[in-house]
């Protein structure tokens, strides 16, 4: 069962379509331009595959002067436009617009430069994550964000979304490693945000426009930070025989002064799935384990991991190991990084959540998930970035049953409130898209609601970029909140002034 519905059709133009390629020809190879159901078919929908539309028109763009090219025009005829990355997101946020133009970045994959005096590498928006890092490799240098789809997933979409990763806890996201961009507008203007200094005079675009999901501008171009790559990188996995355990030692961690370049959990089923598929040497009855990794100067990783070793067995680890070896270390991180193709082995389908909460409510939220769970009759698996709290909890189903993704919908749903609940947040990498618009409703006021249109309208003020996304409308909101007044709940408090 897939949504096919999208809030942007009610943006409207009547432009023919074959006129419309016409024009496109003329500045465009005819390859770059797919116009055909079949050549069509496989840009229907990013990696949340239950949302899924047909784009009007597909434009695969070779340079700058042709995206602008066809922003150009598509601002022109009043025609939406949605940017798409390598299609690896997974809350909707690249799905195309039935009568709209779906821009492809996929042909922006060069890395322009790498500048190893200055730490830094320029490159085109469509180029692979990891393929900064490769070729960063040669000078000992390396980009530190990685998100788990890192082989596929390109620069254009982590800006989006402001990816992180496992080493995001010491690192930082995507926000934190990036010193510029060139952007272009709905208009076809190229702007630059940021520069080579550590600061720049007016207002912080370049942070407004990280995370902004493709609403305010399409990337073409980054400059990216490279760190060197470390000295030593060792890796401890501790063993809980119960998830408050493992909940308790991440913030144990963390108040202690340590900041692990990675700190992921996992629970018992996101285990036994990675050990069944990777054999990266997981204990299968484990309730929960820990992935500490140090990097850096020898002799502090060797300090630290001494230290987080103490701590791990003081809140209960059953056992705690070190990785020996560089091979064993990647073996470990493998299983790790390969635990949504694993969990896809358990069920036929599942729905990847993504909620950030503080650090000493883990246990507290695990704990309610089983519990939602439970009540909802589904499987959960939990594989999360505890360093920061970012829960990826992975809803089993199976979509030829008639009733199973609604029942998926409502406990992501309770989900995403319960770590509103606990002061956290909808959402920590994946981003809003499709997916979270009625969560955005749960933890922003109207106020809050309208500064973010407010914005939105300053960069595009007929809201044609990736239009129906991100940003819920007041009117859905006030729909949501007297749905669940209609249902007995109680909606967040500041629905009920719209």
């Amino acid at each position: 069962m897939n949504h096919s519905a999208h809030p942007a059709e009610q943006i409207s133009h009547t432009v023919d379509k074959q006129a419309f390629v016409r024009q496109l020809q003329r500045r465009l190879k005819a390859e770059n331009i797919l116009s055909s159901p079949e050549q069509l078919r496989p840009y229907e929908c990013d990696a949340l595959s239950v949302y899924q539309v047909l784009p009007w028109l597909v434009v695969l763009p070779e340079t700058t002067e042709q995206a602008q090219t066809v922003l150009r025009l598509c601002s022109q005829h009043g025609i939406p436009v949605v940017a798409r990355g390598a299609g690896t997101g997974l809350s909707g946020g690249a799905l195309p617009i039935a009568n709209g133009v779906l821009l492809s970045m996929a042909k922006f994959n060069r890395i322009l430069a790498i500048d190893p005096d200055n730490r830094c590498a320029r490159v085109q928006s469509g180029v692979r994550n990891l393929a900064v890092s490769e070729a960063a490799a040669l000078y000992g240098l390396y980009y530190a964000p990685d998100p788990s789809s890192q082989l596929a997933c390109t620069i254009g979409g982590n800006i989006a979304e402001n990816s992180g990763g496992v080493h995001c806890l010491k690192y930082g996201l995507t926000v934190n490693n990036i010193l510029s961009l060139q952007m272009l507008t709905i208009d076809g203007d190229l702007v630059t945000l940021g520069g080579a200094g550590l600061d720049s005079s007016g207002y912080d675009l370049l942070a407004i426009v990280t995370g902004s999901e493709g609403l305010l501008g399409i990337v073409v171009e980054a400059t990216l930070k490279l760190l060197p790559i470390p000295e030593t990188a060792s890796t401890l996995l501790a063993i809980f025989t119960s998830i408050e355990q493992a909940g308790a030692a991440v913030a144990a961690i963390i108040s202690d002064g340590l900041i692990p370049a990675g700190l992921e959990m996992m629970d018992s089923l996101a285990i036994q799935a990675a050990e069944a598929f990777i054999h990266a040497g997981y204990p299968v009855d484990a309730a929960a384990l820990l992935l500490c990794e140090m990097d850096g100067m020898s002799e502090q990783v060797a300090e630290d991991l001494a230290r987080a070793r103490a701590i791990f067995y003081a809140q209960g680890a059953s056992d705690v190991q070190l990785a020996e070896t560089d091979h064993e270390r990647k073996k470990l991180w493998a299983g790790r990084k390969a635990t949504f193709p694993a969990v896809g082995r358990l069920s036929p389908d599942y729905y990847c959540m993504d909620g950030t909460i503080p650090r000493k409510y883990l246990a507290e939220v695990l704990l309610g998930i089983a519990s939602l769970a439970a009540q909802y009759g589904l499987a959960v698996a939990n594989v999360f970035h505890a360093g920061d709290g970012n829960l990826h909890p992975l809803i089993l189903y199976d979509a030829n049953k008639d009733d199973d993704l609604a029942r998926v919908e409502a406990l992501g749903q309770q989900i995403l409130q319960l770590c509103i609940n606990v002061g956290g947040t909808i959402t920590g990498e994946h981003g809003v898209g499709m997916e979270k618009l009625n969560g955005m409703c749960l933890q922003f006021s109207s106020a809050e609601l309208r500064q973010f249109h407010a914005v939105k309208a300053a960069f595009d003020a007929r809201g044609l970029l990736n239009a129906g996304k991100a940003i819920p409308s007041l009117r859905r909101c006030a729909e949501f909140g007297a749905l669940h007044v209609h249902h007995g709940q109680l909606p967040h408090p500041d629905l009920e002034r719209f």
